[in-house]
């Protein structure tokens, strides 16, 4: 090979990544904006102000703010807070609802919100369907990574784990349990729950959110 030629091929790798990462970048900033649109929709569909929203979630009116205007992208615990306040799961802020029998999602089209802070990466599976209560989601985590905690769902909220690749400390409340590759969990989400890597490798596991039990 010619050093013309291994120049030729390290541009054209340079431009592929290039390309690669405005298009990542891109698909960032529009699941921002759906975000941020959400959160506003859903916050007047119940008439709440934006002082009113803070003081439900705990989250700042400032964060809050910045969030619908897509200034600012909420961590896993902020958006945790923000989702429970409007009475909806973590999942239903991040897609606009679709009444479609039949829908098929290509993964470029899935939502996913990384945690800038933990690497933390929440990919949805599940459309957002009215009158449905199942999220179906996948999950990320980085070495020795944590999720933070999630706020407690109302009584009635379950969730289901099914850990594809690694090792995987979930601390319901008071309680923690060690979930290993190919096992699964059930458990009652009524209080504060977080979830933690392990291992040394990432550790990607299904979670089911299923709020049926409150329609």
């Amino acid at each position: 090979m010619t050093r013309r030629t291994e120049d030729r091929d390290e541009a054209r790798m340079t431009v592929t990544t290039e390309v690669r990462r405005v298009r990542i970048e891109a698909e960032a900033r529009s699941q921002i904006q759906v975000l941020a649109e959400e959160i506003r929709r859903r916050r007047r569909e119940r008439d709440l102000s934006l002082e009113a929203l803070a003081a439900l979630s705990g989250v700042s009116r400032s964060m809050i703010s910045k969030i619908e205007r897509g200034e600012a992208v909420p961590s896993t615990a902020v958006l945790s807070r923000l989702a429970e306040a409007l009475g909806v799961t973590f999942s239903r802020l991040m897609a606009p609802a679709t009444e479609l029998e039949v829908l098929l999602i290509p993964a470029s089209r899935q939502p996913v919100l990384r945690d800038e802070a933990s690497g933390f990466l929440r990919r949805c599976l599940s459309p957002v369907l009215p009158g449905r209560g199942i999220d179906w989601v996948l999950n990320t985590l980085p070495p020795g990574a944590t999720t933070g905690e999630f706020v407690a769902h109302r009584r009635g909220v379950s969730e289901y784990i099914f850990v594809l690749k690694g090792r995987l400390r979930a601390t319901i409340g008071d309680r923690a349990v060690v979930v290993e590759e190919g096992d699964s969990l059930y458990f009652e989400a009524d209080a504060g729950h977080a979830f933690t890597n392990l291992g040394t490798d990432v550790c990607q596991y299904f979670l089911v959110i299923d709020a049926t039990r409150l329609r």
